[in-house]
Order: structure tokens, then sequence, then C-alpha cells
């Protein structure tokens, strides 16, 4: 069996680590194709190197722009790279303006498509990431759910005949990278001198919290004048878009940061008091970690993280600083997101479904 890869943001290079070590262990030939849509070392190659993926087999460097030019630009570059190949599946991951260009790419050119994480819904129509999920979902030959709530909506959608559920393949590799910086000190806390269990980590990324520059500043200036550290880690983009319009990301309480490498972004979450976010993958990340966590967005595809008291959503300046202040929620041992073998089961339904 031949599978292609098709990755280019930080949350897909995570979730490929496992299944690469997995295709790996079956004997799977796995073609690694990065297009480029996160072109920062910090959110691409040292995400290789620090969690041991193979290097890319292809890569892209298609770059920044516009939803249309970037998802065109990979468009235009993945037929060529499919038809070489010929793979038995094409499996694309979560969803990015990567995912969707690969996905069309491959049903037109009628190579069988799975998608990972399938069945994830915000019920936001505003949000491009949300088009680009229910998309793929529909185009695709095999959905992969992450959870029972997923598989439940890819049922509403009529599509129960082919979703399967495997598991969260980020619960692998989170469990792994826990357990390899356990007992560690974090570069932030070294670096910055803060107390461990005294300081917040965010990450605020998603066009509806960063390309408005009131909101921009609105949640600057909330994540600021909280009454302990905050540390931004402040992707290229967001920093840019900040400069422009004349906001100070570091204010305050608040203090901007590089991206850290996966291994020291775990390290970082573990040693703080808390996470504020706007990631699909860090809320999620938080709730594996057992870290409170604060989501500035109106909606969460991540529903159990709230429903199990280990994330609230908050939006406007008063929201954030209540939920960052509010008290460590009750433990659980609740376990939505699998048991850490997700990547071992995508790659066992590939096979069973490439056979059926």
């Amino acid at each position: 069996m031949k599978v292609i890869s098709v990755v280019g943001a930080r949350p897909q290079f995570v979730k490929l680590a496992p299944i690469a070590r997995a295709a790996a262990a079956a004997g799977v030939e796995h073609v690694i194709v990065h297009t480029g849509q996160h072109y920062d070392p910090m959110l691409s190659d040292v995400f290789f190197e620090d969690l041991g993926i193979p290097a890319p087999d292809v890569h892209l460097g298609v770059g920044s722009g516009s939803h249309g030019v970037q998802t065109g630009a990979m468009l235009g570059a993945l037929d060529a790279v499919f038809d070489e190949h010929d793979p038995d599946w094409v499996l694309v991951y979560g969803d990015t303006n990567s995912t969707l260009a690969a996905a069309v790419s491959a049903v037109k050119l009628h190579y069988p498509l799975a998608h990972l994480e399938a069945g994830l819904r915000s019920f936001n129509r505003r949000m491009p990431e949300e088009h680009n999920r229910v998309l793929t979902d529909h185009a695709a030959d095999l959905c992969l759910a992450p959870t029972e709530v997923a598989m439940g909506h890819l049922a509403n959608e009529g599509l129960s005949n082919r979703s399967t559920l495997v598991g969260d393949v980020m619960t692998d590799v989170l469990f792994q990278v826990r357990d390899a910086v356990a007992g560690s000190a974090s570069v932030l806390v070294d670096e910055l001198g803060l107390t461990p269990g005294q300081f917040h980590v965010a990450t605020i990324h998603r066009a509806e919290n960063t390309d408005d520059p009131e909101r921009l500043a609105e949640i600057a200036r909330a994540l600021g004048s909280l009454d302990h550290p905050v540390v931004l880690l402040a992707h290229p983009r967001v920093v840019a878009k900040a400069a422009a319009h004349g906001i100070e990301l570091t204010q305050g309480s608040l203090v901007a940061h590089a991206p850290l490498a996966y291994p020291d972004l775990i390290a970082a979450v573990l040693a703080s008091r808390g996470v504020v976010t706007d990631s699909g993958g860090l809320q999620k990340e938080a709730f594996l970690l057992r870290v409170p966590c604060t989501t500035v967005r109106p909606e969460t595809e991540w529903v159990e993280t709230v429903e199990l008291g280990w994330n609230v959503l908050a939006n406007t300046s008063e929201e954030i600083a209540a939920a960052v202040r509010r008290p460590a929620p009750p433990a659980t041992d609740a376990s939505p997101y699998g048991d850490g073998r997700a990547a071992e089961r995508v790659i066992a339904e590939l096979a069973k479904s490439m056979r059926r």
C-alpha cells in the first residue's frame, strides 16, 4: 500500500508524526508532501526534527497569500505530484488550505481520499476552517473520526457509511512528548525568569481575532491587564499585523515571545497555570495535560473540553479575565480522545478499506 500524506501547518506536522511511525511499522510506503503553507522554520522544519518525522519527499514551497492564491497554488502543484506517485490513498489532515487543496486534487484525479480528524464542527460558517473541513469530509472516500461527537456529526450529514472512529492521533504524540519532557525545565521559565505555576501561555492566530485591529488590540489589552505574566507565543503573521496597526504585543503583564518547538511548548504548558488560545489543537492538548484552558472564541469543535470543565469560551475582556482567574476544575479520568493508539488504527483502516 502506498499512502501520500499532505501537510502544511503546525498542527498537521504533530498529527503526521504518529502516522509516519505507524506506517513504517506496518511496512507501508509513505510519501510526505509539505505544501509550505507554514514556511517559518519554528512552525515547520523544527517539528520534523523534534518529532522524528522523515524529511518531506516533496516540498511545494507555496508560502503565504490569500486563501484563493494559496489554495490555488497548492492545487496546481499537487496534480503533478499525485500523478507521479500514483498512491493508493491520499491522506489529508485537519482543516487548512493544504487539506482542501489536496482533497480537490485527489478527487478530481480519482485517487481515494481519506480525511483524518473528520467530523469536527464549530457550526461557525465565518471560519475558513469550517468550510475546509466540511467540504473535505463530503469529498472523502473515508472519514477517520477522532471522537464519538465527530461520528455523530458525520451521521447527521449522511456520511455514516464511509466513517469510522479511530481516536485522536494528537493524543498519541502528546503522550509520547509529555513523557519525554517530564521533569525538565521550561525554556520560558529559564529565559523570562518566570515562576512555575504562576504564568499563562497564550497563542492567538485566527483571522477573526487578528485581522480586525480593534479586536487584536482588545485581546492584547485584556491579557496585558491580568495580575500575572502571560507569554504570547506570537506567530510571524500576528507580529506583522500588530506592527502594521501599532499594536503593542508586549504590554503590562503580556510578553510576546517567538513560537516554541513542540516539546518546548508542551513543557511550557505543563509549567504554566493555564492556557489562553484560539487554537483548536492547543485546547485539546491543554485538556490532555490537565491544564485549564481559556478559548478566545464563541465556539469550539472540542466540546468535550468544555463539558468536562477544563475549557471556558471567552470573547470580551471581562470574560477573558474571569475565565483566567477561575479555580481549577474537578479532576477527571475521562478520555474522549482515545488511548494513544489512533495512528495504528488509521493505517489498519486504510489497508482494510483498500482491500474492500
